[in-house]
C-alpha cells in the first residue's frame, strides 16, 4: 500500500502514552490488493501468517482496536474472509463498492460512515507492527482532550527521524478528506496542513508488509 504521511511541517515532540482516543474513530484500511506481495493473486497478504501466527489483518486491527474506542474496517466486496476475521474482533466492517479506484476511495468510504466522530486515526492493514501506545497517543493529539477546536488537527508520528504511519486528522478536515480521490491516499492534506509531529519509539510505523520477505 502507498504511505499516508509525506513530509512537511514543524516538528513537535510529545510521548505516545497508553491514552483513550476519545471519540477519534479508527480507519482500517484493509482493502488493498497486495498484488505486490503475491502478482498471482493466490496469496493475499493480509491474510498470511506473521511470525506469532496471527494474519497480518489481525494484528494490525487488534493493535488500532486497542488504542481507540472504535473501529471502521474497510474491506472489498467479495473479501469476505477479511470482513469475516475483522467482524469477530469487534470492528464495524463497511464494503467499500470501489475500492480498486485506490486508498483513497477506502478512506473516503471509511469517514463517511463515521463522519459524526472528532477526529479519524487512517490505519494500515499491511502495517502490523504498529504499537497500540503510538495509536492512541495520535487520537488524543487530534481528540477533544487536547483541546477542543484549537487542538492539533493532524498528527504523525516520527521514529528516528523518519514519518510514518498511522496519520491522525481533526474534525475540521472532513471534507478534504471526503473529497480524495486516486491511490495516494491523504498525502495532498499533509502537505498543505500543519502536521504535530510526534516522536516515538516505535520502528512499526515504517514497517509495512509488500513482500514475503516483510513478514517477521
Amino acid at each position: 500500500m502507498a504511505t499516508l504521511a509525506a513530509a512537511h511541517a514543524p516538528a513537535e515532540v510529545a510521548g505516545a502514552g497508553a491514552v483513550e482516543g476519545g471519540t477519534v474513530t479508527g480507519i482500517l484500511l484493509a482493502a488493498g490488493r497486495g498484488s505486490r506481495f503475491d502478482p498471482t493473486g493466490e496469496r493475499y497478504k493480509l491474510l498470511q501468517a506473521l511470525a506469532n501466527g496471527e494474519p497480518v489483518v489481525v494484528a494490525s486491527a487488534r493493535a488500532l482496536l486497542a488504542a481507540v474506542p472504535h473501529v471502521i474496517a474497510v474491506v472489498r466486496p467479495e473479501d469476505a474472509a477479511t470482513a469475516m476475521l475483522l467482524s469477530g474482533l469487534g470492528c464495524e466492517v463497511v464494503a467499500c463498492a470501489n475500492a480498486g479506484e485506490g486508498m483513497a476511495a477506502s478512506l473516503v468510504c471509511g469517514v463517511q460512515h463515521a463522519r459524526d466522530s472528532n477526529g479519524w486515526l487512517i490505519a494500515l492493514a499491511d502495517m502490523p507492527y504498529v504499537l497500540p501506545a503510538t495509536m492512541a497517543a495520535l487520537a488524543q493529539a487530534v481528540g477533544p482532550a487536547a483541546g477542543g477546536a484549537h487542538a492539533t488537527q493532524i498528527a504523525a508520528p516520527v521514529h528516528q527521524g523518519q514519518r510514518g504511519n498511522p496519520v491522525a486528522f481533526g474534525r475540521i478536515h472532513l471534507q478534504a478528506l471526503l473529497a480524495l480521490a486516486g491511490d495516494q491516499g491523504a498525502r495532498s492534506i499533509l502537505k498543505n496542513n500543519p502536521v504535530n509531529e510526534l516522536t516515538v519509539d516505535d520502528p512499526g510505523i515504517l514497517q509495512d508488509i509488500d513482500t514475503p520477505s516483510d513478514i517477521q
